[in-house]
């Protein structure tokens, strides 16, 4: 993501059992192309050697408050300079304690109390340890004082228990890490996003479908709450984790999106429709499995209520921005939707093959199948102008998607 690439983030350790996700947690950072650096507790080092971090950080690892940089500055002084974030993960009660009091006796506290820039604290340990009144004190001060605090998940723990304290998992740590870094452009808006494929059923086990994975919708949302977005996300059914931090709403059918959206419509700023609705339903759905027997059968379909379409006829002063996957003819059949739905933006996209299957005329400006984590997209405006955007991640046209958006809503 835009917002952690080229960032300098360090990872406090300190010395609990759940050390060991720290190192996957690296990874994840890095692949986002920030670099690490790693400071530890001599406790952290019962669980996980030093030589480990450095091996992937391919930095030294600081545990000693009186080791010099390389250019002999004091080495807790001249990272908490260079950091752009912290990552204290796991956090034991026994550093939370020294950081909400001020206390610098180690590396790592010594090192946070120089630190300026923000510092995500990830409580990590027993559950009754967790839950004493002096720890929950000291992580409701250092909310006050300014830190992230990313909460403990619950299940079983190391010690046997079963409750709150497990360290969250590391792709949590990291979505939490580029939401401290994301610029908060969005705060104060209320902003609904719809997502995935809708069915219509024929019967109780058969539908009509379409094979949208709604990992666009899902990107968008998460993007949008990054950016300080008080997000709602109306999603049909999917194979996806729900972003963190927004209001989720699950649907099935296409009424059933409409309905969700147009009861909520007038509570948004922004309204953002990536979901694949199915344009028509059976016009009766059968009660009892339809048992093989004819070598026909005929289905009397009926169109569905065009969600798109209404919010557009109610559209007043939000932001309304909607979707267009075409097999031909992008510009016209994108454009016409725009007019006809009465939209600020409209994201087009010629579904297609995968790149190496593709043969056709306009193979340059398709996109792979459905499901990819890439999308290669055109925004058309209201005002007539056009942006191609080259093929990309779905968390970085969320992101350019959302730019665009924020131009419109300063106007």
């Amino acid at each position: 993501m835009r917002h952690i690439k080229d960032k300098n983030i360090v990872i406090g350790i300190s010395g609990g059992i759940a050390a060991y996700k720290s190192a996957e947690l690296l990874r994840l950072i890095q692949k986002q192309d920030a670099n690490v650096r790693v400071v530890m507790t001599h406790n952290a080092g019962y669980f996980v050697g030093p030589l480990t971090f450095e091996a992937l950080s391919k930095e030294p690892v600081y545990t000693d408050t009186f080791e010099k940089g390389g250019n002999s500055e004091i080495r807790h002084i001249e990272w908490a300079k260079d950091a752009d974030a912290v990552v204290v993960a796991p956090a034991t009660a026994n550093i939370i304690g020294k950081i909400a009091n001020g206390i610098a006796d180690d590396a790592l506290s010594t090192f946070l109390l120089a630190v300026t820039c923000p510092v995500l604290i990830c409580p990590s340990m027993n559950t009754n340890m967790y839950e004493k009144i002096s720890v929950l004190r000291n992580i409701e001060t250092l909310k006050k004082d300014g830190y992230y605090i990313v909460e403990p998940a619950s299940g079983e723990l190391a010690c046997g228990t079963s409750g709150q304290g497990r360290l969250p998992e590391p792709e949590e740590i990291l979505d939490r890490l580029i939401y401290c870094l994301s610029p908060k452009d969005f705060k104060g808006k209320k902003i609904l996003v719809t997502a995935g494929p809708t069915r219509e059923h024929i019967d109780p086990v058969r539908f009509i479908s379409n094979p949208s994975s709604g990992k666009m919708g899902y990107a968008i949302a998460r993007a949008a709450e990054h950016r300080g977005g008080d997000v709602t996300l109306v999603s049909g059914p999917v194979n996806l984790e729900p972003p963190v931090n927004i209001t989720m709403v699950n649907t099935v059918s296409a009424a059933d999106m409409a309905k969700a959206v147009f009861d909520s419509m007038e509570n948004f700023d922004i309204i953002i429709k990536t979901a694949a609705v199915s344009d028509y339903r059976p016009k009766e759905a059968a009660k009892q499995k339809i048992k093989k027997g004819m070598d026909e059968i005929s289905l009397v379909l009926q169109k569905n209520e065009d969600i798109l379409f209404e919010l557009g006829k109610n559209k007043k002063n939000r932001v309304l921005v909607g979707f267009a996957a075409e097999t031909e003819n992008l510009e016209k059949n994108a454009k016409d939707k725009l007019a006809r739905k009465n939209l600020d933006i409209i994201v087009g996209n010629l579904v297609g093959e995968r790149p190496d299957e593709q043969n056709d005329e306009n193979d340059d400006e398709k996109s792979p199948v459905f499901g990819m984590d890439t999308n290669k997209v055109v925004f058309f405006f209201r005002n007539g102008d056009t942006e191609h955007l080259p093929l990309m991640e779905k968390g970085m046209v969320a992101h350019a998607l959302l730019d665009r958006i924020a131009d419109i809503d300063k106007r």
